[in-house]
């Protein structure tokens, strides 16, 4: 198949906590043997605030990891869609794009035909910012890929879309794995954006005050972190480490005993069962993880079993002192929950379903169906879980029939 996929970003991880699961797809699709061509806007919100307070050497760094990794950097004024889709099967437009372009994708779509045509969303902003997703234009697409159950119902209960999908974010296995850690530089990490206030008193009684009360060594990564946040931090005695690479987060994984998931409010009030990446990251990374209360509505994991759930700041405590007065506490949690990623909740996993929705719509549309020979689930989990054991890294398959341009 030709796929194309119009992503905010795939070169930047900033701030952008979806590149790991859009990555991984793409990467997944590669390893198929399909091509794929990503575009992105050239001034997208995530890459201009990496170049701005990174510099260039991140992107350099992310295509070693990558080789693979290449896309198109647009300017909407000037895009090009008739080449841009110029023989595609599948186009996949994910939520954080322009409405011109989704419009604009979409009229190409009713006047040429002859392509699959979904709509990824990935955030909260159905529920939080409604206005602004019921101004997208999706009359021309074949449905929406939501990543849980209460989004895709949204999306049916208020018109926006005739057909919808429910499709979870997932780990992208090739990367996120247990890898040897040459020191151990602490007790706990947390890995997230300190963001608009929508976690921040979470913040304060899930990590802050235990991380206080147990004395322990901490450090927390991410970007956003306003400037009286930093100063609690300092006088918490919490490393403040500021933006790491997505790329990096096994080996920071790898050097620390235990890690926190707390989720931001919109998940824990409004959308239960959607998780967000991060879970998804530190079980496949083999690290031991307690979660703030979140609903898992959707049986995603194993709560208790894959990770530890605090309902409050002295719970959290007492979980984490736990894990890490007992290693075989913390090896056993580990291993149940990486072991739950590898049997459901992989980018190859999540691109079977995919092909499954294209398979229903191949009815409507002959011949965009996917090349057979792809792995059965239980062949490709047995694999990733044996070459997860002997610790080597999969390499992706330089497939492109066409490299899209460099930076």
């Amino acid at each position: 198949m030709r796929i194309v996929l119009f992503y905010q970003s795939i070169l930047s991880d900033w701030n952008h906590g979806n590149a790991h699961f859009l990555r991984g797809v793409a990467g997944e699709l590669l390893a198929r043997g399909h091509e794929v061509r990503v575009y992105e806007p050239r001034d997208s919100w995530s890459l201009t605030n990496l170049l701005s307070s990174c510099g260039s050497a991140p992107l350099r760094e992310v295509l070693r990891v990558y080789p693979w990794l290449r896309s198109t950097r647009y300017d909407l004024a000037t895009l090009d869609i008739d080449r841009a889709l110029d023989g595609a099967d599948l186009v996949i437009v994910h939520e954080w794009n322009d409405h011109a372009l989704v419009r604009r994708i979409g009229e190409y779509r009713a006047r040429a035909g002859g392509f699959m045509l979904l709509f990824h969303d990935t955030h909260h902003r159905s529920v939080s910012e409604p206005e602004s997703m019921a101004a997208y234009d999706l009359s021309h697409y074949d449905g929406v890929l939501a990543f849980g159950e209460v989004i895709r119902n949204l999306y049916l209960s208020r018109c926006w879309t005739a057909r919808a999908w429910t499709w979870h974010e997932a780990a992208d296995t090739r990367l996120f794995r247990p890898v040897p850690a040459p020191v151990q530089e602490g007790d706990l990490v947390w890995i997230g954006n300190w963001g608009d206030g929508e976690r921040t008193s979470e913040l304060y009684e899930f990590i802050l005050e235990p991380a206080r009360a147990l004395g322990l060594r901490a450090r927390m990564y991410g970007v956003r972190y306003p400037e009286e946040a930093a100063a609690m931090l300092h006088q918490t005695g919490i490393d403040c480490a500021g933006w790491l690479p997505n790329h990096a987060v096994p080996q920071v994984f790898a050097r620390f005993n235990v890690t926190v998931h707390v989720p931001r409010r919109p998940y824990v009030e409004a959308l239960p069962g959607i998780p967000t990446i991060r879970p998804f990251e530190a079980l496949a990374c083999g690290i031991p993880l307690v979660c703030s209360p979140w609903d898992d509505a959707e049986g995603l994991f194993n709560p208790g079993e894959d990770f530890l759930v605090a309902r409050n700041g002295r719970e959290m405590e007492r979980h984490l002192g736990a894990l890490l007065q007992d290693a075989e506490m913390r090896r056993e949690l580990a291993e149940h929950g990486r072991q739950t990623i590898l049997r459901r909740h992989t980018c190859g996993h999540r691109v079977d379903e995919l092909f499954a929705i294209v398979e229903a719509l191949g009815g409507e549309h002959r011949g965009a169906l996917p090349s057979r020979g792809t792995p059965q689930p239980d062949e490709r989990d047995r694999r990733e879980s044996e070459e997860g054991e002997k610790g080597e890294k999969k390499a992706f398959p330089l497939s492109y029939s066409e490299r899209t341009g460099p930076l």
